[in-house]
């Protein structure tokens, strides 16, 4: 992050941001100045959390990160249910699922095989992440084939179980990789951005836990007006609200988690390169797609968990490829590439339906 022109171009982003939003009655350019400004925000709690995690400690910084990564298209994912954009909703943790397995870890991998010949991380980890993946294919594939004829109160009754249970699997998960079987699963299991050796970090302490919440803060806001101009985009461009959501909000989203991936495979930290995909997806579908459905009831206006065919396809054909590429713990540049081919055959087939 080069502060001689980073900064400079979050302020002046935010403040274009802002006139155009309050002054401008032209929705694609509110969209087009929310998301410019988003991302540089992004990057910026991306920064921020990477500061904390230094003072929390490797561990607690770990879940820090893993969770405040998140936090945009959390918020995002809010805003867009508190609309009642369910489709666009779903989308949009499709394609947080499939950018963070294909994208941030294809990039990942191509990058840091391109410097280092062969990567190697924690197998015994891969393995149990695998597992999870496979979980969560099947928390979307058995709703969407059982539940589909019964009727919707029903359905979300349904959807709110197996939420929970997701949620409850997430966080016995945390335990058991944090607690009872930290030795196994290797020291730095999180994977996520924290000091090496000798590393210190940029602000101290409370400046750091400051830029925490006004990062977030200002992702929320900038979160809130995409949202508001985001249909008339998708209907001015002729674009789907699968394709926006699964692709474009999802980029944005993910923006921080992709620089951060990259630069950590490119010194060699593949562990923590890989923990920040594949940990990250895990998170979207074990946690965050059911704690939405929770969100939804505060507002009045139940979400259910059935996805759409293609959307199951897509996260089922992602897991898939990331599991059986990072199983064996050890990468290089070409699985990379196979990871960025299956993207954009997705993108190219999400952005025709």
């Amino acid at each position: 992050m080069n502060k001689k022109w980073f900064y400079p171009i979050l302020i002046l982003s935010t403040l274009i941001s802002t006139v155009v939003h309050f002054t401008v009655h032209n929705q694609p350019l509110q969209f087009a100045t929310a998301c410019l400004s988003l991302l540089f925000w992004a990057a910026m709690l991306g920064k921020a959390t990477e500061n904390v995690a230094h003072y929390a400690g490797e561990r607690l910084g770990g879940l820090l990160n893993a969770t405040f990564g998140n936090a945009a298209e959390l918020i995002i994912a809010i805003f867009l249910v508190k609309e009642g954009f369910f489709d666009m909703v779903k989308a949009s943790v499709t394609g947080s699922i499939i950018g963070n397995l294909l994208l941030v870890l294809g990039l990942s991998l191509f990058a840091g095989g391109l410097k280092f010949k062969t990567q190697q991380f924690n197998p015994i980890l891969a393995g149990h992440n695998a597992s999870l993946m496979m979980l969560s294919v099947i928390a979307l594939f058995v709703p969407a084939v059982f539940l589909q004829q019964l009727p919707s109160a029903k359905i979300n009754n349904v959807s709110l179980i197996i939420s929970g249970a997701l949620i409850l699997g997430y966080f016995l998960w945390l335990y058991f990789s944090l607690v009872t079987h930290k030795e196994e699963l290797g020291e730095k299991i999180d994977g996520m951005p924290d000091h090496v050796e000798g590393e210190e970090p940029e602000w101290s302490k409370g400046v750091s836990i400051l830029l925490l919440v006004v990062s977030t803060a200002f992702v929320a806001l900038q979160s809130e007006w995409l949202v508001h101009s985001v249909e008339a985009v998708a209907q001015a461009l002729g674009w789907s609200e699968l394709f926006v959501g699964a692709f474009l909000i999802a980029i944005i989203g993910n923006a921080a988690e992709h620089s951060a991936a990259i630069f950590l495979a490119l010194k060699n930290r593949i562990g923590a390169a890989v923990e920040i995909a594949i940990g990250s997806s895990l998170q979207i579908s074990l946690f965050v797609a059911p704690m939405l459905v929770f969100i939804s009831w505060l507002f009045g206006n139940p979400m259910n968990i059935i996805f759409s065919t293609y959307e199951i396809a897509a996260i089922a054909v992602s897991a898939f490829i990331a599991s059986s590429i990072s199983r064996d713990g050890s990468t290089n540049w070409y699985e990379g590439v196979l990871l960025l081919i299956v993207y954009t055959i997705l993108g190219t087939v999400f952005f025709v339906v």
